[in-house]
């Protein structure tokens, strides 16, 4: 049977999944779950997923419910391209850096985009300023860790960018629909600011098949 992926457009850990397959250039179903009819809490997909939530995996008896497990998984599946690297270096450097971005970016993007995107955050608090200040530090180190190489862990794409990409463009979402309150927070000017981390967000975005990642609900 052949695997199908739920996810809820926009999730970043589904969209995570669905990046590594632009990356291993895999065409998978793909079902989306309505976050604001709570499919993800019904009893079907409890029966997957009993914590409700997304991505999960399932391909006949073979049932995942982790991102990174996913993208571990496509790798042993689907060996062409592999999403953390051919040698034990490059296993290491990937996994390193992909957890780096899974422990600090994403508690930062947390912290920030929440507030906004789903408490009706309009206003600058001591806490989102907290938390700007932190994913501004990320964004820096992203720069930093750019020198010299195309890609997060290297000079091809893997699960580092995989994981990586979701969190920055969400951002990049939220200064399209949130500008005031991202400009007073201090999001200006980041093309200027990180012109490795835009470079290397278009170099991605340039990859066969990347606008199927991209979450649906934003074309309505």
């Amino acid at each position: 049977m052949e695997p199908t992926i739920y996810t809820i457009s926009g999730s970043p850990r589904g969209w995570r999944v669905l990046l590594g397959m632009v990356i291993k250039d895999l065409d998978l179903n793909v079902k989306y779950l309505s976050l604001s009819d709570g499919e993800h809490k019904s009893d079907d997909y409890l029966e997957i997923n009993p914590r409700g939530r997304v991505p999960s995996l399932v391909a006949g008896d073979v049932v995942i419910t982790d991102s990174l497990a996913i993208l571990s998984w496509f790798d042993q599946q689907y060996p062409d391209r592999p999403l953390f690297g051919g040698s034990p270096q490059e296993h290491a450097k990937i996994w390193s850096t992909t957890r780096d971005t899974t422990d600090k970016l994403r508690d930062g993007m947390n912290a920030l985009l929440l507030p906004i995107f789903f408490k009706g955050a309009d206003e600058v608090t001591s806490e989102l300023q907290d938390a700007a200040d932190t994913v501004m530090y990320e964004l820096q180190w992203l720069e930093n860790r750019l020198d010299g190489q195309n890609f997060m862990a290297g000079d091809t794409p893997t699960a580092a960018d995989a994981v990586t990409y979701p969190e920055v463009r969400i951002l990049a979402r939220a200064l399209e629909t949130h500008s005031d309150l991202m400009t007073q927070l201090g999001f200006v000017d980041l093309d200027q600011k990180f012109p490795k981390g835009h470079a290397w967000a278009r170099r991605l975005e340039a990859l066969d098949g990347f606008e199927k990642c991209l979450p649906v609900h934003w074309n309505s």
